[in-house]
């Protein structure tokens, strides 16, 4: 039975997050319902992390086993024949019985972008967080540098997150402007639920001045999320890439591409 990954891009805007739900309509439910039709079997996917309601993703990794015998290029072409626009299949490969998309994974990359501007968004209301007071992205980007490494998170950990642990290992953060754009990229090996939207939230305290620059380190401290800072909101979070072990040759981690705010963010296809 062959097992086959996938990389998915998509818009998270109109979805109630990754997960299927009874109640409203997850990107996994659309996923395999387009999967198959194709295999004309039931198709169940295992994905590499889950993303909550109205955070896109410039790469998903998932996997499927299957008695189908399709072509790489006829699962990713008859799957977006059969998922809505906001939803594309960017590869597909086959893969070592042992792969898994989630246990698999060596580390995981996600963006936050930020359009700083007085004017809200019209065009990218849904795939930005706006924030009309300026930001200092040097500010935000020192104060970033304490959060790298492995540490206790649950200063920025939700309430609600049900992992087993705070303990995080923090590879790379970096705080970048791109013109009206301020991006935050984070890459570690795993993350806590809402753990990016809430290390954004205490960066943009910080890049308006109305905290400083050592507060993150503060942050993390405390592990204490009563203590920390607000929750930024989803729209601007992407699910950029997954690393995982070079000898499978998965294209999993592409270079993200912002685009000018009055055009559609996207992500560059690998």
């Amino acid at each position: 039975m062959p097992r086959i990954a996938l990389g998915l891009e998509y818009d998270g805007s109109c979805f109630a997050g990754w997960q299927s739900q009874d109640h409203a309509r997850g990107v996994q439910s659309v996923v395999e319902e387009g999967l198959s039709v194709v295999a004309n079997e039931k198709i169940e996917v295992v994905a590499a992390g889950r993303t909550d309601a109205g955070v896109h993703a410039a790469m998903q990794v998932v996997h499927f086993d299957t008695t189908a015998n399709r072509t790489e290029r006829s699962w990713m072409l008859g799957a977006v024949a059969n998922m809505p626009n906001q939803v594309s299949v960017l590869w597909a490969r086959e893969v070592p019985e042992g792969f898994h998309a989630r246990y698999s994974a060596l580390a995981r990359r996600y963006r936050y972008v930020i359009l700083n501007r007085i004017a809200r968004p019209a065009l990218n209301a849904d795939r930005v967080a706006w924030v009309r007071f300026p930001l200092d992205e040097n500010r935000m980007h020192e104060a970033a540098q304490h959060l790298v490494g492995e540490h206790d998170f649950s200063s920025f950990r939700a309430a609600q997150c049900q992992s087993r642990t705070p303990m995080r290992k923090m590879y790379e953060i970096a705080v970048k402007r791109h013109g009206e754009l301020v991006e935050l990229t984070v890459c570690a090996n795993a993350f806590l639920h809402h753990m990016v939207r809430n290390i954004a939230g205490v960066l943009i305290a910080i890049g308006t001045g109305e905290r400083p620059v050592d507060w993150a380190a503060q942050v993390l401290a405390y592990k204490d999320r009563r203590l920390g800072g607000v929750t930024a909101v989803p729209g601007g979070l992407y699910l950029a890439g997954i690393r995982y072990a070079p000898a499978l040759n998965l294209p999993s981690e592409p270079e993200f591409t912002v685009l000018a705010p009055t055009e559609p963010m996207n992500a560059r296809s690998p």
